[in-house]
């Protein structure tokens, strides 16, 4: 996911020096042109990094902000089924959260160590294994007592988890299609199906609602992504048209893009929860 883990699209390297003729996007869209960066200027690989030893590298490594998301995209289509059954919503948090939150995040630092945490390839997957094998028995179980026809969804969730964070077969299931396909469309249509038992018009709207916030989401995260990771150097000044100067900088670029997200992120996790409280009043 963030994000993605809960998704990172494209190539992805840590901040250093780009290949020979490589051209990072937001510099080369303001013009900038190269120079070097003072020492201990490169930026916290997210804006919801936490520092502090082991404990915030696991903190950074669920990608909060994203989670809780991609979360809210079950909420708000189990708000709109015609019953909202409370313990389904719940369980389905749970076995979302440990998908979303962990195991995905876990096999996307596990690929090529987006964050750069110091946890071990073994520590990474056996919480990514773990979790996901966690959200597939809150799934079985949910086949047993709820729906058999949650079948597809289980099976379709267990395996492209590791298809995406893990780019198998070549990356093809690792893009902006299938980042708002898989978290944000199917989130939104498993919590309508696991409240209403059938497929219906709300649901599908509240799914394709949610893969276009996804795309909004990839269009503010990725140039931010190649601003954090992918950009050695930036130099550059903003010349207004009232002949004001502003000089470019990767903090600056950043902040606009980091305070959508942020605000988006928060904005979405309220309005499931007013969808959610309004259901159950």
């Amino acid at each position: 996911m963030g994000e993605a883990g809960v998704g990172e699209v494209g190539a992805r390297a840590r901040p250093g020096p780009p290949p020979a003729g490589a051209r990072g996007g937001q510099a080369d869209s303001a013009h900038a042109s190269a120079g070097p960066v003072p020492a201990g200027a490169a930026p916290a690989p997210a804006f919801y990094a936490v520092r502090g030893g082991r404990l915030g590298e696991l903190m950074t490594l669920l990608h909060p902000p994203y989670t809780a998301w991609h979360l809210s995209y079950f909420a708000l289509g189990a708000a709109l089924a015609p019953h909202l059954y409370v313990n389904r919503l719940v369980w389905g948090l749970v076995a979302f959260g440990l998908a979303v939150g962990v195991a995905a995040h876990a096999f996307d630092e596990l690929h090529d160590r987006p964050l750069g945490t110091s946890l071990s390839g073994r520590t990474l997957l056996a919480a990514g294994v773990g979790a996901l094998l966690g959200a597939v028995a809150i799934g079985v179980v949910g086949i047993i007592t709820v729906s058999a026809w949650l079948l597809p969804f289980v099976l379709a969730g267990a395996l492209f988890l590791p298809a995406y964070n893990l780019e198998l077969a070549g990356g093809r299931f690792h893009g902006d299609v299938w980042f708002a396909v898989g978290w944000g469309a199917f989130p939104a249509l498993t919590g309508y199906f696991v409240n209403a038992e059938t497929l219906a018009v709300p649901g599908l709207l509240i799914a394709g609602a949610c893969l276009l916030l996804s795309v909004a989401q990839r269009r503010l995260s990725s140039p931010a992504r190649e601003l954090r990771r992918r950009t050695a150097s930036l130099e550059g000044t903003r010349t207004r048209t009232d002949g004001a100067s502003e000089t470019l900088s990767v903090a600056g670029l950043l902040r606009p893009l980091d305070g959508a997200l942020a605000a988006l992120s928060l904005a979405m996790v309220l309005v499931a929860c007013a969808a959610v409280a309004a259901r159950l009043s």
